[in-house]
């Protein structure tokens, strides 16, 4: 039942700096229950910190300014709620009473500040954290608070799955999803919890428009009959626009616009601009897919058909893209292309030299000959965290060179990815805890790059990065095409992305290739296309 507007969330002045430089400066923002606040700004400008902040993780504390929650405490088993006047504990029955809670002023053992923490979910930009042996209701379920127990349990657990569309993946072990489709677990998982503030970091970032939406709304109908508040950073200016009732545009920290959704994304997007340049000649044949199955059995589903039956070939030099909706079998497809899953039936080649290689076939005469060429940026990425930049660039990937030749190519790769020249020198001597996911992000897909190979396999490179970033990755990716010679294989949701920099597109539903064509026909047909039931 909707209740009277009252303020849960309070943002008062914060400041935040790291080694000097300011992250955040002079941050205000007020949010009361059912309403939601959307974060947008390039990459670096100070939005994840502020998730983190209002997290409560000790090392985002503000050098200045407050963050304070408004809860109602229960006099008798000291349970959180909502902060109505008056209201029972829903736990025990017991009087209440309302405090404002200066969250960063109490000790971090301070058991006021715990209960606070502990009814804050977050869901953190690019994080896939499951319980892999464990099926999706399973891992879900594993979130619910204990006193929910039975059949209310699995009820609950259902609900969730409901709001973020993963009811036909129940079953499923979790190690088995989709990148897109375990995101969606991590977010059902936080909501389990029954959070009184819920705070995301690209909540939709990696998903297709469609089942973003999808997950809009559900997000949306959650925090309204719930009458909670949510904060959320998106680089989708649809995303601020459809989900934020009140948006904040970062800029290096600052304050640079504040207020209607609509008009803070357009302010946002007036740099935003890019014109795809041709392709030129493209090549022979490079990679070949005749009829390409990827099943396997499961105890649980039976016989599953991952990738059913696709044929397709890619030209030496082409940008190549595979769309479809979450769980389509995209990535499947890349890692069959790759070598790192062997295809079940038919066949997967790759020509190097005057010779085509069977991917599936194992060792050096097999796959292991193409495997040096090809270079794969996993949407699961990982950087050394206790190594710097350069190091991740050179020695952590085994790059056997004189330093400064490595050095010299690590500042080549950096430019290409968008870094700033002036920043190069700062960016190669830090390490990945002091950059921003999109930063992080960029140097994955330098590591990538760095080491030329001739076929590069990108999966969702995009879906946390800012317009602007976008465009100066599309940008590198058709600049090491037309220098380099280098093939590309684009497994992403990013329409804008694919209609930018891909010479073709092929469309895939349930395993199997339902369009392959130029990338205007292909995204014009997809977005006609029935969403399959459950998705």
């Amino acid at each position: 039942m909707a209740q009277e507007s009252i303020d849960l969330l309070v943002i008062e002045n914060v400041s935040k700096s790291f080694d000097g430089r300011c992250v955040l400066n002079n941050v205000s923002a007020k949010l009361t229950t059912g309403k939601i606040l959307g974060l947008i700004g390039k990459s670096a400008a100070g939005k994840s910190v502020l998730i983190h902040m209002l997290r409560g993780s000790e090392e985002y504390a503000p050098d200045e300014g407050r963050v304070i929650y408004n809860v109602n405490r229960c006099c008798k088993c000291g349970d959180l709620d909502l902060p109505i006047p008056g209201k029972k504990c829903g736990k025990c029955g017991g009087d209440t009473e309302t405090l404002a809670v200066d969250f960063w002023s109490l000790k971090p053992e301070d058991p006021l500040r715990q209960a606070v923490k502990g009814h804050v979910a977050i869901m953190l930009q690019r994080t896939f954290a499951l319980f892999g042996d464990m099926t999706v209701v399973e891992n879900v379920m594993e979130a619910i608070p204990s006193d929910i127990q039975g059949d209310a349990r699995v009820e609950k657990a259902i609900e969730m799955l409901e709001l973020v569309n993963m009811t036909h993946r129940t079953t499923h072990i979790a190690r088995d999803l989709s990148g897109g489709e375990k995101q969606r677990t991590v977010m059902a998982r936080q909501l389990a919890k029954e959070p009184l503030f819920f705070l995301a970091d690209e909540p939709t970032g990696t998903l297709d428009p469609t089942t973003a939406e999808t997950v809009h709304k559900g997000l949306i109908d959650y925090v309204r009959s719930h009458n909670i508040c949510m904060v959320f950073a998106s680089h989708w200016p649809e995303a601020i626009e459809r989900m934020a009732d009140q948006a904040i545009l970062l800029d290096a920290g600052n304050v640079a616009m504040q207020g209607d959704p609509a008009k803070v994304s357009s302010e946002f997007m007036k740099d935003y601009h890019f014109e795809k340049s041709e392709s030129g000649e493209l090549g022979e044949p490079l990679i070949v897919l005749d009829n390409a199955e990827k099943h396997y059995f499961s105890v649980v589903r039976g016989v599953v058909k991952a990738v059913d039956g696709v044929s397709f070939d890619i030209k030496e030099r082409e940008v190549f893209a595979l769309v479809g909706y979450s769980g389509a079998g995209k990535t499947t497809t890349s890692r069959m292309i790759a070598g790192m899953t062997p295809a079940t039936g038919g066949s997967v080649k790759i020509k190097i030299g005057d010779d085509w290689i069977d991917m599936s076939e194992q060792g050096f005469a097999g796959k292991g000959r193409a495997t040096p060429y090809i270079g794969f940026l996993h949407q699961e990425y990982t950087l050394y965290p206790f190594d710097t930049v350069l190091q991740n660039l050179s020695t952590c990937i085994g790059m056997k060179m004189p330093a400064e030749l490595a050095k010299v190519k690590a500042i080549q790769v950096l430019t290409s990815v968008g870094f700033d020249k002036q920043n190069i020198e700062k960016i190669l001597y830090a390490y990945p805890d002091s950059l921003s996911v999109g930063e992080c992000q960029r140097i994955a897909f330098a590591q990538v790059l760095i080491k030329e190979p001739r076929i590069i396999i990108l999966d969702e490179p995009t879906g946390t990065m800012d317009p602007i970033t976008k465009t100066i990755i599309a940008k590198s990716v058709i600049r090491a095409r037309e220098t380099l010679g280098e093939t590309f294989i684009v497994v992403s949701h990013d329409m804008d992305f694919v209609l930018n920099c891909c010479d073709r597109a092929a469309f895939m539903k349930g395993g199997k290739l339902v369009t392959i064509g130029k990338p205007e026909q292909v995204l014009e047909e997809f977005a006609m296309e029935p969403v399959p039931e459950g998705e």
